[in-house]
């Protein structure tokens, strides 16, 4: 029996990545973007169904559901990270984020659980973010968007489990993807070895791998979840400060060993 997944966002990035570990996993995937020309490009690479999707609509995503007969998983990968500090915030881009990066998951959850439930139950998986736990200058209000979606997550997994639907999140760290370079000031690139345990930033196959597990038969038992694939970079977080301390990495290592 063929299986069907749908990702959000997934004409490029993360996004992509998921839908093409889905697909080489033997699912049919729609593949859904705002941009419509990079849903369609996407899905012909991947042997998908394009759809244009504006998560953060309830019109656009009523027609998206026209368009889905039958569903086993759904991915909420879609989102926007603008580079915003706390005192920056204004109204307008308030709106714009929680719209997207919470009303979003909300209405596609909510739309297309009832096709899930019909084929007998499934996986829903959010990607949310490391912020959402560990906030950073800059990203305050990015954070606080995806602490509001893994808290989604939760009462979603609590109010879709007795329709056979489990809700798990992954919360990547730095991946390197066109929005990354984009989000990042000045062009910089993310650096790897000296804030990242496992020595290099992720790529979107790392989530794509945590999200086919979630979706799998091997975590039946697992909901309303969040999975961090991050290098290790969250668990370090202390580490990093005393570095800070002691000026180097390197210092703070060898201090960290005579005590």
């Amino acid at each position: 029996m063929t299986k069907y997944a749908l990702v959000t966002g997934s004409g490029q990035g993360i996004g992509y990545g998921i839908a093409k570990r889905l697909a080489d996993d033997g699912f049919h995937v729609y593949v859904t973007d705002y941009s419509a020309e990079l849903a369609e490009q996407a899905a012909k690479q991947l042997g998908g169904t394009p759809i244009r999707l504006d998560v953060s609509d309830a019109d656009s995503v009523a027609a998206a559901v026209a368009q889905v007969p039958e569903l086993d998983a759904l991915v909420n990968s879609a989102g926007i990270y603008p580079w915003l500090g706390f005192r920056d915030i204004s109204v307008a881009d308030f709106d714009q984020l929680f719209h997207v990066n919470v009303l979003g998951p909300i209405l596609t959850i909510n739309a297309f659980a009832p096709i899930i439930a019909a084929r007998g139950g499934g996986a829903i998986v959010n990607i949310t973010s490391m912020s959402q736990d560990h906030a950073s200058p800059g990203v305050s209000a990015y954070s606080a968007s995806k602490a509001a979606a893994h808290g989604v997550t939760k009462l979603a997994a609590l109010e879709y489990a007795e329709r056979g639907i489990r809700v798990n999140s992954v919360a990547p760290g730095t991946i390197q993807t066109e929005g990354m370079k984009n989000a990042l000031a000045g062009g910089e690139s993310p650096r790897e070895s000296a804030l990242i345990p496992l020595g290099r930033a992720g790529a979107p196959a790392d989530i794509a791998s945590a999200v086919s597990f979630l979706v799998g038969p091997d975590s039946s038992y697992i909901t309303g979840q969040s999975l961090t694939v991050d290098g290790g970079y969250t668990t370090a977080l202390f580490n990093f400060y005393r570095a800070a301390a002691y000026g180097s990495t390197k210092a703070s290592t060898e201090a960290l060993g005579q005590r």
